[in-house]
């Protein structure tokens, strides 16, 4: 086993600059020779362990796979277990089992990953197939000996738990509330452009805004804290701001598309303003799109703005490449000739120039772009250089248009790289930033930034492969390659002529009174809690409850129990304090002498109820809080609960303490009104445990204010959760034989007469208590709005499904309940659930707002124009209808019994649409972009069919079709177009498919000639027409005397689809976007600001 020493590339000169730079990576290569291969464990088995960086490493294998039929490899971190709290690496490596017959076979993979305690292992589950790894003939093993090679590049990070950006740098950095570092890299580069933050500060806001309700102050804010706070800034409000609720934070989206929409959302906010025009003024330029005539004298020109510009990297090796590309004269002639008013078609050459550059020129780098083969997004890594001074009157300004001024220097320097890091379904953005465009580089990283040098920013970015240095001269010396998945994918520049004007002073006068006042309070009471909690542990909160707050709270803001702790006086006291220091405050704070004073220590019962429990005793007293909040409470909360007794003289003044014994029980009374529908708390008493009721009825009538001989009825509330019990009490029996004792709750009323059972909606205590329990307040909001709530009704959770439909419809003034369809809500995306409520699908109403182990109040409603039951038992489809000879699609919803077939929905149609003739037959068909992919049969049933994604078209059947002759083909044809924007020859399908019959023996210019006829296209038009065979994605270009049925005598095609006449023209239909049942995979939504 050899291990190859690790040298490291360069040293760090001092602890402190290695806190703020990435080291460059120390590199290091293992080979592990494993002798007896076939007897190894079969499970798993690693190699010694061997450093790099600094770290220990080994590699694990599965010499019989992991739960696969492949060998499984990985890199492991050897002493995970033994590392402190948070620890993390990340390592660019790869892994080889070496060919020892012919090493150009060993087999290779790399990856990159960041190490922690939850994955202290990666590599490759499926490393190779066991069948290839064991078969002697292969040279993978030999003489029963393998060699498998790891190659480890480590990256130090920086110490993430210590390091002080505003310390290190001057500059603080963004929370990630998730996914938005593409916001907050965006963010950072927008305020670092001064010129851009002043117009920020100068949007006319008020002290009575709310941030989160008004992007201009969010944003005011937000730059207020970069600019004047010590630590990491967060963007809740922000995003607040935008109507985005957390689930949108959540999404990664696009920072060019936020871009946009952030700077539309200020462009509009600014109208009107003493910084309108702002957002233009700095990011506006302006291009001429032109079409030239070569043999006369025509020119059509367009003038455009843009506010950034997007530049191919595929293919092009640098920024000017690109522009080049941008601005390349595309030749129109031969079948592609101009139409040009007065002349007729001509050879032209088209292109764009550039009017104008703004001051700030912001470049998109398409790093993302579509594979058609694959069907998917893919990015492209490619090495794409850009330069720190980008020269754009180069060669004699041939960027420029005729019109553009040339007096203005288009020389631009560098300000920052927003950088992309990993795949194209997410990864992580950050951005490379010169704040004063001074010889110093930062870099931006969420919460963290960090100074940087010019190599960094620039050539780490452009992309590419990075060949990492060797560590053992001469041994085995292929070099040592990574592709580099960080890579620039947005540039912003700015004009050298501009610069003093952009990168401007922005100071304290630029900010609004009213904004640095309220930002200054928030910054004050943030520094305030942190001290608080910084010295939390020294100090104990004391909670205190009186009669006042049982008075002000019960039938308010609380019906069961007695006190909501957090709603009543608490007061912070060291904990060395002794409680009779604290009696002294308690007594300065309410005007109870110290001596009048008992505390009652409150204690949680099985039951889950929370009563006051004993007295403190004497020896308590004595000790210090801290000491005493120990004792009392188990749970190690950080607060102590006290009841506060006082008892009252006639003259209304407190007295001392009566002496408690243990015959003395403590009861609480609260009194319910059954014709107002009130419950309020009347006072406490002390009782005899082998008294009865009756000696105290007395002294509860007059609590109440009720005649000394009133009949009463008493209740024992005894418990809420999870159902009220609250039992009627026998006056008969002593309070001992009721098993009452301290802290217990006694509600009395009136006793109930039959009159007043038929009056109150709650007669008596325990029907009033399970209707409170049970209330629930819903908010509905329409489907159609579901941001906006419509109105509110108290239920309770127990209505049953027909009852709470009842209220809805009564509400909405519907006489028909059953046409109301309930919808719940999504707790964690803050939005509607994607399947309503089925009718009587759930119980009570209980269920209806429950989401996981969430219960929100929202309800979403929808009035449908049939009975929700009726509906049920129906199948809706969307159906899109061509007409035979009008040029016009008809979109039709049908409504069938689900055990429909697709003949009952052709005969349902057929009563909605006009015919060619009273006979004609039709068919369903499935489309999906622009291809069809099935004709249903008729018998087929309705209940599975899909058309959320896939269109459903119905059509005519030709004439011509229904005959077909033994040697007759019906054919798919398809429009498409080449796809300009990739480099490979790609098909692009656009317009809707049809079928075609083929004769056997035809040739193309006769398919022509019916296919001109059947779509009605101008000669002029059809004579450029190209038409091709096409395979599996690939055209085969036709000549007319071609026999077309020759092509597709091929019967074992796997979908028809594959293989059709491809019709190539320019798509000249005006753009639809295509509607979201035309995308199946929406990995992004769009980003959208609501406000």
């Amino acid at each position: 086993m050899e291990v190859a020493p690790v040298e490291t590339a360069t040293r760090a000169e001092s602890h402190q600059q290695q806190q703020q730079v990435e080291d460059p990576p120390t590199t290091s290569r293992f080979t592990w020779t494993i002798e007896h291969f076939s007897r190894l464990h079969p499970k798993k088995h690693y190699s010694d362990v061997f450093m790099v960086g600094g770290y220990k490493w080994r590699v694990l294998i599965f010499p019989k796979g992991n739960n696969v039929d492949h060998l499984s490899m990985y890199l492991d971190v050897a002493d995970s277990a033994a590392l402190p709290y948070g620890w993390s690496r990340y390592a660019q490596f790869s892994l080889s089992v070496i060919n020892q017959i012919n090493s150009k076979y060993s087999v290779r993979k790399e990856t990159q990953h960041q190490f922690n305690a939850r994955e202290s292992d990666w590599g490759f589950t499926s490393f190779m197939p066991l069948s290839e790894l064991y078969d002697p003939s292969r040279g993978y093993i030999v003489n029963d000996t393998c060699v498998v090679e790891a190659e480890v590049a480590v990256r130090k990070v920086i110490d993430y738990w210590n390091y002080d950006s505003k310390k290190e740098t001057g500059y603080v950095g963004l929370k990630n509330q998730g996914a938005t570092c593409y916001m907050n890299s965006l963010l950072q580069t927008l305020y670092h452009i001064p010129y851009f933050r002043k117009a920020v500060y100068h949007m006319p806001t008020t002290e009575n805004d709310m941030p989160s309700g008004s992007i201009p102050l969010a944003l005011q804010s937000l730059f207020y804290k970069l600019q004047y706070s010590d630590s990491s800034v967060a963007t809740k409000e922000l995003t607040k701001s935008f109507g985005w609720d957390t689930y949108d934070s959540f999404m990664q989206h696009d920072v060019q598309e936020l871009n946009r929409v952030l700077c539309e959302k200020l462009e509009d906010k600014m109208k009107g303003t003493v910084v309108e025009g702002t957002i233009q003024q700095l990011f506006e330029g302006h291009h001429m799109n032109y079409i030239e005539c070569i043999n006369v004298d025509y020119k059509s020109t367009r003038k455009e703005s843009f506010y950034d510009l997007q530049l191919d990297v595929k293919g092009c090796r640098d920024v000017y490449a690109s522009f080049d590309k941008y601005c390349e004269v595309e030749r129109l002639e031969g079948d592609n000739k101009y139409h040009a008013e007065n002349h007729g078609l001509q050879d032209a050459k088209k292109g764009v120039l550039f009017i104008d550059f703004p001051p700030v020129l912001q470049l998109q780098l398409k790093r993302f772009e579509y594979d058609f083969m694959r069907d998917t997004m893919v990015k492209i890594n490619d090495r794409y250089e850009f330069p720190l001074q980008l020269d754009l009157d180069r060669e004699n300004g041939k960027y420029l248009s005729p019109d553009a001024d040339r007096r203005v220097r288009n020389l631009y320097t560098l300000h920052s790289v927003l950088v992309h890091s990993g795949g194209v379904h997410g990864g992580h953005y950050y951005a490379f930033i010169r704040p004063t465009l001074s010889e110093q580089w930062f870099k931006f990283d969420d919460e963290r930034v960090t100074k940087e040098d010019a190599k960094k920013a620039l050539e780490e970015q452009y992309g590419g492969e990075e060949e990492l240095p060797q560590t053992t001269p001469g041994f085995n010396n292929t070099p040592f390659k990574f592709t580099k998945y960080s890579n620039a994918y947005m540039l912003v520049y700015i004009r050298e002529s501009d610069k003093d004007k952009i990168v401007c002073n922005v100071d304290e006068k630029d900010i609004a009174e009213h904004l640095r006042i309220r930002l200054k309070k928030e910054q004050e009471e943030k520094e305030h809690k942190k001290k608080e909690k910084a010295e939390a542990h020294l100090y104990t909160i004391i909670k205190v409850a009186r009669d006042e707050d049982l008075r002000e709270q019960i039938g308010r803001d609380i019906y069961f129990d007695l006190v909501d702790h957090d709603k009543v006086r608490s007061f912070r006291i060291q904990k060395q304090t002794p409680f009779y220091t604290f009696k002294e405050e308690v007594a300065k704070e309410f005007g109870v002498p110290v001596q009048c004073q008992r505390f009652w220590l409150w204690a949680r019962r099985q039951n889950h109820t929370y009563r006051p429990n004993r007295p403190l005793t004497p020896q308590e007293e004595a000790q210090s809080v801290g000491q005493l909040r120990e004792i009392t409470n188990k749970l190690h909360i950080a607060e102590l609960k006290l009841f506060l007794e006082v008892e009252i003289g006639l003259d209304l003044q407190p007295l001392p303490p009566p002496d408690k014994t243990k015959e003395d029980i403590l009861l609480f009374f609260k009194l319910y009104d059954p014709e107002k529908e009130e419950l309020r708390y009347v006072g406490r008493l002390f009782v005899k445990a082998l008294g009865k009721p009756t000696e105290i009825l007395s002294k509860l009538n007059k609590m109440a204010g009720f005649l000394p001989d009133e009949e009463i009825e008493l209740y024992e509330e005894i418990k809420y959760e999870p159902s009220v019990m609250c039992e009627h009490i026998d006056r008969k029996l002593t309070f001992r034989a009721s098993q009452l004792e301290d802290g217990d709750i006694i509600c009395y009323q009136k006793a109930p007469t039959p009159e007043s059972e038929d009056q109150c909606r709650y007669p008596d205590v325990p029907s009033f208590l399970e209707y409170v329990h049970n209330r629930q307040v819903v908010h509905f909001r329409s489907l159609e709005k579901p941001k906006e709530d419509d109105f509110c009704l108290e239920l309770s959770k127990l209505f049953t499904y027909d009852d709470v439909v009842e209220r809805v419809a009564r509400q909405l003034g519907l006489d028909d309940a059953s046409k109301i369809r309930l919808t719940s809500h999504n707790c964690y995306s803050q939005q509607p659930k994607p399947q309503p409520i089925k009718y009587r699908g759930v119980e009570h109403l209980s269920e209806m707002l429950v989401h996981y182990n969430q219960t929100s109040d929202i309800l979403y409603y929808e009035i449908l124009d049939i009975p929700l039951p009726e509906l049920q038992c129906l199948k809706t489809l969307k159906v899109a209808f061509h007409h035979a000879t009008k040029d016009e699609v008809v979109i039709h919803t049908i409504r069938l019994p689900k055990n429909s077939t697709v003949g009952d929905v052709i005969n349902d149609l057929k009563s909605k649409v006009e015919l060619s003739q009273p006979n004609a037959e039709l068919r369903l068909l499935e489309v999906f972009y622009h291809k069809i992919y099935k004709i249903f049969p008729p018998n087929e049933k309705i209940e599975n069919i899909n058309d959320q994604y896939w269109t459903l078209r119905a059509e005519e059947i030709p004439e011509e079709e229904k005959n077909l002759g033994p040697h007759d083909r019906l054919i798919h044809v398809y429009h498409f177009m080449k796809d300009p924007n990739q480099n490979q020859m790609q098909v692009q399908n656009f317009g809707e498919p049809f079928f075609l019959v083929i004769h056997e023996g035809e040739t193309l210019s006769e398919v022509k000639a019916r296919i001109q006829k059947k779509l009605q296209v101008p000669d002029e038009e059809f004579s450029k027409w190209k038409f091709a065979f096409l395979s599996l994605g690939r055209p085969e270009y036709l000549q007319d005397s071609d026999i077309v049925s020759s092509r597709f005598q091929r019967r074992d095609v796997y979908g028809a689809w594959e293989q059709y006449l491809g019709l190539e023209h320019a798509d000249t239909a005006p753009k639809r976007l295509y509607t979201a049942n035309q995308n199946r995979h929406t990995y992004e939504k769009p980003v959208k600001i609501y406000n």
